[in-house]
């Protein structure tokens, strides 16, 4: 009996931390034949690269795809997952994989989809199910209903992808592939690296042995406008409360020139000496950066999924991450330096917070390779709603 060929799509940085386990357990299943795409974001060094530290975590990668259009505008991101849809269907035509695995909620994961779904090949979704507040969610729930297994992070995810009409014998509760990282770096969670010294980064030099701060803050596509204004009211509270600071640049989505724009003129016009910027690190080193910080500050989804693992204290601002189910390690704010100064104070008063499986306990990676190397694969019909 041939291995079933399993074609992984990685579109941006986050999307490598959330399936690393998965890609490493498909790589050791006996069933398995892994296929490894790099696109997008993944491949540009203005976004960190993140095919170089696919290569030097053992991967192979079968092809790669550009397609990332400048502009970091809504026409560039819709562009953008057109000109995706046309690349992927000539890499899957090539690969010709038994399924094809997509991740989350970004418009290039859209892309994926819809290529192999007009292709007849099976699409498995990662991370469906979950609500947030912005151009994601429509994204997410589209590519649930492209796809033909689902293996969602929580009960609550799975419960909502049936009530969509997905086949309830095909969704999958696997745990979120992201928190099984968290969960390695537990067992030896010390910071033993110099952020600086790894991996240079620009701005100020800081010295994170007596607590640090990490921002990562990414433009929101439905208010794109404001990324820029948003982004100077926490780069304002971060200075004036003179901590050291790790900041890490944005995505490639809509409003990502305002945010980089305010990154830029902030350092050349404030001078901040508690702050220094990153574009990329390891996924692992980030987690260990994340655990020992006193706070993650910004808007990224990794504040409710591997910080609530952790226990790392979160404030969450704004509407990036509206919906999604989190822990009580997640203060939420909007853009208003002061009540952004407000919840961490709050958080740097309260310490480290009880860790939550919310989404998962470890083990997300080897259940996926597990279920898709023996859930039935056919392009699925729906049932009534």
């Amino acid at each position: 009996m041939s291995r079933r060929k399993v074609c992984v799509v990685i579109t941006a940085r986050p999307s490598y931390s959330r399936i690393r386990t998965a890609l490493r357990a498909m790589t050791c299943h006996p069933d398995l034949e892994l296929q490894l795409v790099v696109a997008a974001s993944a491949l540009l060094d203005r976004y960190g690269n993140a095919a170089r530290n696919i290569q030097d975590d053992g991967f192979d990668i079968a092809a790669r795809v550009y397609m990332v259009l400048e502009g970091e505008n809504l026409a560039s991101m819709a562009k953008t997952t057109g000109l995706g849809l046309l690349e992927l269907a000539t890499v899957f035509d090539n690969l010709r994989p038994d399924v094809v695995v997509t991740i989350a909620d970004r418009y290039e994961t859209l892309a994926t989809a819809i290529a192999a779904s007009y292709m007849n090949i099976p699409v498995a979704h990662v991370q469906g199910g979950e609500v947030t507040g912005s151009i994601d969610e429509k994204v997410r729930h589209a590519v649930t209903k492209l796809a033909d297994l689902h293996f969602v992070s929580t009960q609550l995810s799975c419960e909502r992808v049936i009530k969509m009409g997905e086949d309830p014998s095909t969704v999958f509760v696997t745990g979120c592939p992201s928190v099984d990282l968290a969960a390695e770096i537990l067992k030896c969670p010390r910071l033993d690296f110099d952020p600086a010294t790894k991996y240079g980064g620009v701005g100020a030099p800081v010295h994170v042995g007596d607590g640090y701060l990490v921002v990562m803050q990414h433009p929101v596509t439905t208010e794109y406008e404001l990324a820029r204004h948003q982004t100077v009211e926490t780069l304002h509270v971060v200075r004036d409360l003179g901590l050291p600071t790790l900041w890490f640049w944005p995505n490639v989505d809509a409003g990502s020139d305002g945010t980089s724009t305010a990154i830029r003129a902030f350092r050349e016009q404030q001078a901040p000496d508690n702050i220094r910027f990153f574009k990329n690190m390891t996924p692992t080193d980030f987690l260990r950066l994340l655990y020992n910080s006193r706070c993650l500050i910004g808007n990224s989804s990794v504040g409710v999924r591997e910080c609530s693992f952790l226990g790392v204290p979160v404030v969450n601002i704004g509407t990036r991450q509206a919906g999604r189910e989190r822990g009580g390690n997640v203060i939420d704010v909007n853009h208003d330096r002061r009540c952004i100064a407000g919840a961490i104070r709050a958080h740097l008063d309260h310490g480290r917070y009880a860790r939550d499986p919310l989404y998962g306990g470890g083990d997300a990676g080897a259940r996926i390779a597990g279920h898709v190397a023996t859930a039935p694969l056919r392009v699925q019909k729906r049932l009534a709603y």
